[in-house]
C-alpha cells in the first residue's frame, strides 16, 4: 500500500539520500519538574530511564556517542547519524554548559543533525540562539513536550506549564527557523475523541515541522503507576489508539512530518498497557486503519 502519512524516514531519506540513525544522549540534565524549581514529583507519567538507555548512566557524552555510532554502524551499516538530546529537558541548564555539550558533535563528521527535546518553559532568546548557530552545519530541530493543548489534563499531568507557554515558545523558536517537532500524547484520562480532534485541529493551524505521538502508558515506580493500581485510570486498548492517532493524522498537514506512530518502553519498566510491548504490530495496524478509511494525512483539514 502506498504512504498515506509524512513518515520521519522518508523525510530523511529525502534529505540525505540514505539511511540517518538518532543517538539518543543524557547530556546530564535535569528538569525543573524534578529539582524543586516547579516540583519534585516529576510528571506523573515519566521515567526516563524507560526510553532514554544513557538517561543517569553518568557516560561521558563522547562515550555514548562512540559507542552508538560503533554499533549502528556494525550492526546496520548506517553512516549518517543524528545527535539527539533526549533525557530530561534538553535546554535546561546555563548557557556555557548547553555549549558545552552540543558543542561535542563537531568532533564526528559523521553527525549531520542536532535534535534537542526539551519544555516549552525551559528556553529563552539566548539559548535558541545559541541552538540557531548550528543550523549551518547540521539539520536543528527541538522537540516540545506539549503532550496536550487542554490545560486542565496538563494540571492533571502535574506538568507545570500551560497550551500558552507552549505558543510562546513556538513563536520565539521559529523566529529563528528552528524546526519544532511536538509531542504529544493520545488517550490521556479525560482526553475523549472530541478534544483529541481539538488538539489536532489546534495544531494544524500552527507553524510546526513536526509531530510524534505518545501513547499513555505506565511506568514502575510512577504517580500513574500509584493511580493504575487504585483503578483510577483507565489506559486505552490497541484499537482505541490506533483510532485515535489515525483521527489526528486526518487533521494534520501533508507536510508536517510524523517523528513517531507510536512510544514503546523498556520491557524492565513498562507496567502496562501489554499491547505496547509490540510496537511493530501497533504501527501496522494504523497503517491497515489508514487504509481502510481510504484516508490519508490531512484528509480532513477545514
Amino acid at each position: 500500500m502506498s504512504e498515506r502519512f509524512y513518515s520521519f524516514n522518508r523525510y530523511l531519506r529525502e534529505r540525505f539520500k540514505e539511511r540517518v540513525h538518532r543517538i539518543n544522549l543524557d547530556a546530564g540534565f535535569t528538569c525543573p519538574n524534578l529539582d524543586g524549581t516547579l516540583s519534585r514529583r516529576g510528571c506523573v507519567y515519566c521515567d526516563n530511564r524507560a526510553f532514554s538507555p544513557y538517561a543517569r548512566a553518568g557516560l561521558p557524552l563522547k562515550e555514548q556517542i562512540n559507542r552508538s555510532i560503533d554499533f549502528y554502524s556494525r550492526r546496520m551499516g548506517v553512516k549518517k547519524f543524528i545527535a539527539y538530546f533526549q533525557a530530561f529537558s534538553g535546554t535546561y541548564g546555563d548557557l556555557p554548559a548547553l555549549e558545552r555539550a552540543y558543542a561535542v558533535v563537531r568532533a564526528y563528521p559523521q553527525i549531520v543533525g542536532l535534535f534537542i527535546s526539551t519544555r516549552p518553559d525551559c528556553v529563552d532568546p539566548d539559548k535558541l540562539d545559541l541552538i540557531a548557530a548550528f543550523k549551518k552545519d547540521y539539520l536543528v530541530w527541538i522537540e516540545y513536550g506539549l503532550q496536550t493543548t487542554h490545560d486542565d489534563i496538563l494540571r492533571a499531568l502535574n506538568r507545570g506549564h500551560n497550551y500558552g507557554d507552549f505558543l510562546k515558545a513556538l513563536e520565539l523558536t521559529r523566529a529563528r527557523q528552528i524546526n519544532v517537532g511536538v509531542h504529544m500524547i493520545l488517550c490521556l484520562p479525560g482526553h475523549t475523541r472530541e478534544l483529541i480532534v481539538q488538539d489536532a485541529r489546534r495544531l494544524c493551524g500552527l507553524d510546526i515541522q513536526g509531530i510524534k505521538f505518545h501513547a499513555l502508558h505506565v511506568l514502575k515506580g510512577t504517580d500513574l503507576e500509584k493511580a493504575y493500581a487504585a483503578g483510577r485510570v483507565v489506559l486505552p486498548r490497541r484499537d482505541d489508539y490506533v483510532s485515535a492517532v489515525c483521527d489526528f493524522i486526518e487533521q494534520i498537514p501533508p507536510h508536517v512530518v510524523i517523528l513517531r506512530l507510536v512510544s514503546s518502553a523498556l520491557k524492565d519498566c513498562l507496567v502496562a498497557p501489554e499491547w505496547l510491548g509490540d510496537k511493530t504490530a501497533a504501527i501496522a495496524a494504523i497503517r491497515a486503519e489508514l487504509e481502510r478509511r481510504g484516508t490519508r494525512q490531512g484528509n480532513l483539514i477545514f
